[in-house]
């Protein structure tokens, strides 16, 4: 039986492989082969192929104490996950299969630990590629590459023994009785009494923690360091530290001496799952159908989940009968973004974020100005990823696109209701991290600019981010009508090294054009600032030319809603698929 499971999975993956040399003889997928192919090589493989003498080990685990610090950080996050296999799922044991795979092995002669024998061969091959995926980027820790790799897999293969021993152990406890919320209670109770003892060795024998040192991150991290590797934590970390020690093995004698214990831990693991006498061939084809009315749903073009009662969102806000056209796409687009990004949400944030800053506007250290720059890097880069996020827009409604236009609505208003929804989510975003890196910063900001002035420049931020972000996410919905074809629309689309090239040409496209798209306000902001410099100072120049920036993209996000507009008027979804 486990020949016969070998010939399907290696045919398997010899015709998916296959399938995807066939398709590059579609310009599309070739380019975007090309593409990813360097992409994967430049930022991978050159640093595997590179000399022994250009690595550079990031960790600095040289010396047998830094080495202990590291291990139990890695053991650390290692037993978060697996007690987050614990403590959310709800659900029992289910097996993922396809409704093919269902089909023919649920009533062929193979038994229950055929079937997992079967799921627990397939996941090599993810854990194989995710190997091989983490050991590249992690070339630059320093080590041999096969000694990271084995550790990779050891530390892979045990977590996915242990989810899959934890669903079958969940499963038998809710058939004897134990309700979800009672397990969770135990294991919470069981980490409180481990905390509580960790609490108490570490009061009684370190020295306190001075609250003055709270904002310093070197005493943080010196104290951090002494609870990891010393007292009671190593011995409750100790299972977990065996699985991550051969990783961090720095020769081939230290990694033959950790792999003995990490691996009985693997064949333990496999005892477990292999004995585990749990029925989940109803809940596994439960699942395997649920999944395929999602992917149908999904190329129908309904984004809700189906298979279930679909939970009833609460709307951002009342739609009245009367109003802008563009607003009830919004409406729609926010519903479709999920309850995180409500009106009520975003007030919460910004409320947290004005006490946290007066909160620890007044404290001393490095912490505060820390958390200032990162608010403020974190701003920067929301303006480049955010598109590749927020996707409430064209790029997820395509596939209706003859049903938008069926409504009584002309192009641009189509357009700027579309875009309406992620912009209006990424500056609430941004907003609450303005308010934290301006408040943070305050008392710099005053004593340099005043408080007017101050308030001039945070609040000509705050209208520019709007403008800038209508600019940011016209361009993806430019691209999706222009190169339906090439651009990944919709939540399901071509996977594969050629598929990240193409996101790779559109990603660089589409920074291309925004760079050209901020030069005319660049320009004009520069000649307002220069001019008003001379005459009322540097903070009325600063918030003059974050205003005339902000008119000069409105001005621009406007032009591009009625490029974008015609665009999708002269868009026919019906000739792009069948061309």
């Amino acid at each position: 039986m486990i020949a016969a499971l070998l010939y399907l999975q290696y045919h398997s993956i010899k015709n998916r492989t296959l399938l995807r040399l066939k398709r590059l003889k579609q310009p599309k997928y070739l380019l975007g082969g090309i593409v990813g192919g360097l992409y994967f090589y430049f930022y991978f493989f050159r640093w595997l192929f590179a000399g022994r003498g250009q690595r550079t080990n990031l960790l600095g685990a040289d010396s047998p104490d830094m080495t202990a610090l590291y291990e139990s950080i890695g053991a650390l996050i290692f037993l978060t996950i697996v007690l987050l296999a614990w403590v959310v799922p709800h659900q029992r044991a289910a097996l993922a299969f396809t409704e093919a795979e269902v089909a023919f092995l649920f009533p062929a002669p193979v038994s229950r630990r055929g079937l997992i024998h079967f799921k627990l061969l397939r996941s090599q091959t993810a854990i194989f590629f995710t190997t091989v995926l983490l050991t590249l980027v992690t070339n630059r820790f320093g080590g041999a590459a096969w000694i990271r790799a084995a550790g990779w897999w050891l530390i892979l293969s045990t977590l996915n023994l242990h989810f899959l021993g934890s669903s079958f152990a969940r499963t038998m406890l809710l058939e004897r009785g134990i309700s979800n919320w009672q397990r969770r209670t135990a294991i919470l109770a069981l980490l409180l009494v481990s905390g509580g003892i960790v609490f108490a060795w570490a009061r009684r024998t370190l020295p306190a923690l001075d609250p003055a040192e709270l904002y310093n991150l070197d005493a943080i991290q010196d104290y951090v360091r002494k609870v990891l590797v010393s007292g009671p934590v190593p011995y409750l970390l100790f299972p977990c530290r065996l699985v991550v020690r051969p990783f961090l093995a720095p020769d081939a004698r230290a990694f033959l001496s950790a792999l003995v214990p990490a691996a009985l831990l693997i064949l333990l693991h496999y005892w477990w799952v292999i004995r585990s006498d749990v029925a989940f061939e109803e809940a596994s084809v439960e699942a395997s159908k649920k999944l395929a009315d999602k992917v149908a749903a999904i190329r129908a073009g309904n984004w809700q989940t189906t298979g279930k009662k679909a939970k009833v969102r609460r709307a951002p806000f009342n739609l009245r009968p009367m109003g802008s056209p563009a607003v009830a796409l919004l409406w729609k687009n926010l519903i479709s973004a999920g309850q995180a990004f409500t009106l009520r949400f975003g007030i919460m944030l910004a409320f947290i974020g004005i006490v946290s800053c007066i909160a620890l506007r007044n404290t001393t250290g490095n912490l505060v100005p820390l958390i200032g720059m990162m608010a403020g890097v974190l701003m920067f880069w929301s303006l480049l990823i955010g598109p590749q996020f927020l996707r409430q827009d064209l790029r997820q409604d395509l596939v209706a696109a003859e049903v938008l236009k069926t409504f009584p609505m002309r192009g641009w208003q189509i357009a700027l209701g579309e875009v309406l929804a992620p912009a209006t989510i990424l500056t609430s975003i941004q907003w609450c991290l303005l308010i934290v890196a301006i408040g943070l910063f305050s008392q710099n900001l005053v004593s340099t600019f005043g408080w007017l002035g101050s308030l001039m420049i945070g609040l000509g931020l705050a209208l520019l981010l709007p403008m800038v972000n209508l600019i940011t996410f016209q361009i993806p919905n430019a691209a999706v009508l222009l190169f339906p074809a090439w651009f990944q629309a919709g939540k399901e689309g071509p996977q594969g090294i050629e598929a990240t090239g193409q996101r790779l040409i559109f990603l660089l496209g589409q920074l291309l054009v925004f760079i050209i798209a901020l030069v005319p306000a660049g320009a004009v902001s520069g000649g307002v600032f220069f001019l008003v410099k001379l005459v009322l100072g540097l903070p009325a120049a600063l918030a003059a030319a974050l205003f005339c920036a902000s008119v000069v993209l409105g001005i621009e996000a406007a032009l591009g809603l009625m490029l974008l507009g015609w665009l999708f008027e002269r868009f026919d979804l019906s000739s792009e698929l069948n061309p």
